[in-house]
């Protein structure tokens, strides 16, 4: 067995970039990464979520917009909407196997590819059918966090601050729509809004070039050696293998949904995917849709309600830093309970109180705080709480509620306007309830150590 003074001799240049290092450098334990290693991945999974976030929030913020070209009416729109929800579900189901047999480092850019993809070729759509095919493929770009929180968990190692570093990268979300929403508001005077979606695409191949010059997760290379070797017959090799790396490969032969609702983990399971669905009926409401609830629902003007987006997503960029220092002190299962909790409270408030921007603002801005902010803890914290062995299809499975969500969230706002309700109720029974019930389900999904998780990623130095 090596001691830990040998595994601390290995360094990150003994790792090759472009593919796995040789037994004898691999059996000497994980490498010490460094803080240039470190910053980068870091910084390069920031602007990838940040501009599959743009492409994804776009949509909705140019929803309206669309709607005149094609003639579509409100409903229709709704509807086309959840088409489109439906088929980001179908596309996102393919990353989380893609994670744990391909690798973290390739998800990354096929991923952030998809965002490009489906940016560019929304400046081609010809009507609803075509929108609702080329939209399904933002699928990919929406799951680029679930691999940020699978890679980075697993390069971040034991740093205390961990949390807050992958609250810089999840700020992401903030950012993207912020840009989203600032994009529109100055470009539509002067261009189409299919202009807008084919800029998108530029910033984008950039960062899948920079992404495949990342390195690969030293804790995905061991996996996927053990699982080599036992395929070889070498069991005892691939034991010692998983020690060096603290990998539970006990029930690796079994397929990843399995594992997901055996006994140790499907609680968990079913807990985590629920709060996902629910807390997304908001993030479709007050988030995705939300120029035509502040517009419908407020009676706010398109032009001010884009203005109160970019205020509004400017308080969610602070959400998620504070939930991220926030969790890495009192836990990220505590800080996300809190936050949703309160932020379903915040968006009642909202919907019910006066029509004031005066009080609107400073309101929806709130509700996006409490809204947003929790996800910086939620997505790392779903790496935590899943064994590596099916880190990526775990947090993937909850992942994809997501979407389910959405639609839920369209179908049932849409219902409740077709009866004749206000879009004050609908938004409240549709969106805040949600983002309360969210927050109680966290209540039944594993309390993980953070000191002390069940499976340490190679240890990363000090941000």
């Amino acid at each position: 067995m090596t001691t830990a003074q040998e595994q601390q001799t290995v360094h990150e240049r003994d790792w090759p970039r472009g593919g796995a290092p040789s037994d004898e450098v691999l059996f000497k334990g994980p490498p010490t990464l460094s803080r240039r290693t470190i910053t980068t991945t870091t910084v390069v999974c920031f602007l990838a979520w940040v501009f599959s976030v743009y492409d994804f929030v776009l949509f909705g913020t140019l929803l309206p917009k669309i709607s005149e070209t094609f003639g579509w009416t409100t409903g229709q729109a709704t509807a086309i909407a959840t088409g489109v929800t439906v088929g980001t579900f179908v596309v996102s189901l393919l990353v989380g196997p893609m994670l744990d047999r391909w690798g973290r480092k390739p998800s990354l850019i096929v991923t952030t590819a998809g965002a490009a993809l489906s940016s560019g070729f929304t400046a081609l759509v010809g009507g609803a059918a075509s929108l609702i095919g080329v939209r399904a493929i933002s699928g990919l770009g929406y799951s680029e966090e679930v691999v940020n929180s699978v890679y980075l968990n697993e390069m971040y190692g034991k740093s205390r601050r961990r949390g807050f570093m992958f609250s810089l990268v999840q700020s992401g979300w903030p950012v993207g729509a912020l840009l989203a929403s600032a994009f529109a508001a100055v470009l539509l005077p002067v261009m189409s809004w299919r202009w807008i979606f084919l800029l998108a695409t530029f910033p984008v191949v950039v960062i899948v070039v920079a992404g495949s010059r990342l390195r690969e997760s030293p804790s995905f290379v061991a996996l996927k050696r053990t699982r080599e070797l036992r395929k070889d017959g070498r069991e005892a090799d691939a034991a010692r293998l998983a020690e060096l790396y603290s990998l539970d490969i006990t029930r690796d032969d079994e397929s990843g949904l399995r594992q997901l609702f055996a006994p140790d983990l499907r609680r968990h399971t079913l807990c985590l995917s629920g709060a996902w669905l629910f807390n997304w009926m908001g993030i479709q409401v007050f988030s995705v849709l939300g120029t035509t609830i502040l517009t419908d629902g407020k009676g706010v003007s398109f032009s001010s309600a884009l203005v109160v987006l970019i205020l509004a997503n400017l308080a969610g960029f602070l959400g998620y830093l504070f939930h991220g220092y926030l969790g890495d002190r009192i836990g990220r299962r505590t800080t996300i309970i809190v936050g949703w909790s309160i932020g379903g409270i915040v968006m009642t408030a909202m919907l019910f109180g006066p029509n004031s921007s005066a009080y609107v603002i400073p309101m929806y801005a709130l509700g996006l705080f409490f809204l947003l902010g929790p996800y910086s803890a939620m997505v790392f914290y779903m790496g935590e709480s899943f064994p590596a062995r099916v880190r990526g299809i775990g947090s993937n499975t909850a992942h994809v509620m997501g979407p389910v969500g959405a639609i839920v969230g369209s179908a049932l706002l849409s219902a409740i306007i077709g009866i004749g309700a206000s879009a004050t109720m609908a938004a409240f029974l549709a969106g805040a309830l949600g983002m309360f019930v969210s927050g109680v389900l966290m209540l039944g999904a594993r309390n993980v150590s953070q000191d002390a998780d069940e499976e340490s990623a190679p240890a990363a130095p000090a941000a």
